[in-house]
């Protein structure tokens, strides 16, 4: 008789108990594509290296005094960015304090991801809500999480005493940590889903396949941070040449064509926008499979983020890195990830 009520239970709250779970790490993935928003505008409004230190909990709140103000200023100051660049500029307090914001905006978001994450998943954890087998990834998820607050700090300060920038490869390292993390968070809730409409369902599987697209994609978001970090969205600002040429004039290869790829911002620019070619040819292929399922809304989701990418980042290019349409790009690019996870995600229920 309690054996019968005990699993009439369990049917009954299995349900509802991964739908909690899947709207709370849905919601947590909407936080993360914000925060890959605010880090766009944070690195084209030259924002991140406005904060020179990190206090993960005293820099909760901003300065709250003209004093207060004026010593942050002071410890700007001392860096690069402002001696070699800002400083001969003439920057203001009021300048200051607008790359200040953007700045601290990122870190706090960053907070808020934080608490948004660790909080309910030590409620579902008492609560005995986690379903078999999901414990080890969500706690990779919140490791992941709490890595990228250090990857963050690492980036910055690699701009505080010998550059006026931050390393683009450490860059390069957050930004494609975010996408991990916001591709985590949807995988994941995925199979949550499948979860409610069958207890039994196992876990999807990333197959050769589907493995191969994430490869190529990464790869163009890494050049995509590269391109960003070095600035090299501005050494072209016509397409599909560059600078009247296939080929842009001004790389330098005399260390090497592999150095020069990650480093020469006319060569990592000119690669960035070939190989997104590379890509739209993968996700194409991943999209009609994807529709031969029956999933037609993940296909269509998957055509339009990579149409609309390409459009911004030719527009980008065009404009001479116009921030809002940079910003769009960035985000698009976030939206890119998603609907690339829930594809391959349809694909490895279907394997799995």
């Amino acid at each position: 008789m309690d054996t019968a009520l005990k699993s009439t239970s369990a049917s009954e709250t299995l349900p509802a108990l991964p739908a909690a779970l899947i709207n709370w790490l849905m919601g947590v993935a909407a936080l993360v594509f914000a925060m890959v928003v605010v880090g766009g505008i944070t690195r084209l409004t030259e924002s991140g290296l406005s904060i020179t230190e990190w206090k993960p909990i005293t820099g909760t709140l901003p300065p709250l005094s003209e004093a207060a103000w004026v010593s942050e200023f002071e410890k700007y100051k001392q860096i690069p960015e402002y001696t070699q660049i800002n400083g001969p500029a003439g920057m203001t307090m009021a300048e200051f304090k607008f790359i200040y914001f953007w700045e601290w905006v990122h870190r706090l978001l960053g907070r808020v991801i934080g608490l948004a994450f660790a909080l309910p998943l030590a409620w579902f954890w008492i609560k005995q809500a986690i379903p078999k087998g999901y414990k080890p990834r969500l706690l990779a998820l919140l490791a992941l999480g709490g890595l990228q607050g250090t990857i963050g700090w690492w980036m910055v300060s690699s701009g505080l005493s010998a550059r006026t920038d931050v390393s683009h490869y450490r860059l390069a390292v957050h930004l494609l940590t975010a996408f991990i993390i916001l591709g985590g968070l949807v995988w994941t809730a995925l199979d949550l889903k499948a979860l409610v409409k069958n207890p039994a369902a196992k876990s999807a599987r990333i197959n050769p396949f589907t493995a191969a697209v994430f490869a190529i994609l990464f790869i163009q978001m890494l050049l995509g941070a590269w391109v960003a970090g070095l600035n090299a969205g501005y050494v072209s600002n016509t397409w599909p040449l560059m600078n009247d040429r296939l080929y842009p004039d001004g790389v330098d290869t005399a260390k090497g064509v592999f150095y020069a790829l990650v480093n020469d911002p006319y060569l990592t620019h000119f690669v960035h926008r070939w190989w997104a070619w590379v890509a739209v040819v993968a996700l194409i292929l991943l999209s009609r499979r994807v529709k031969q399922t029956g999933a037609r809304s993940a296909s269509i989701a998957i055509h339009i983020t990579f149409g609309v990418q390409i459009i911004l980042g030719i527009a980008t290019v065009m404009t001479g890195v116009n921030i809002v349409l940079a910003v769009l790009h960035q985000a698009v690019g976030a939206l890119l990830v998603a609907s690339t996870v829930w594809g391959a995600h349809i694909l490895g229920r279907e394997a799995a």
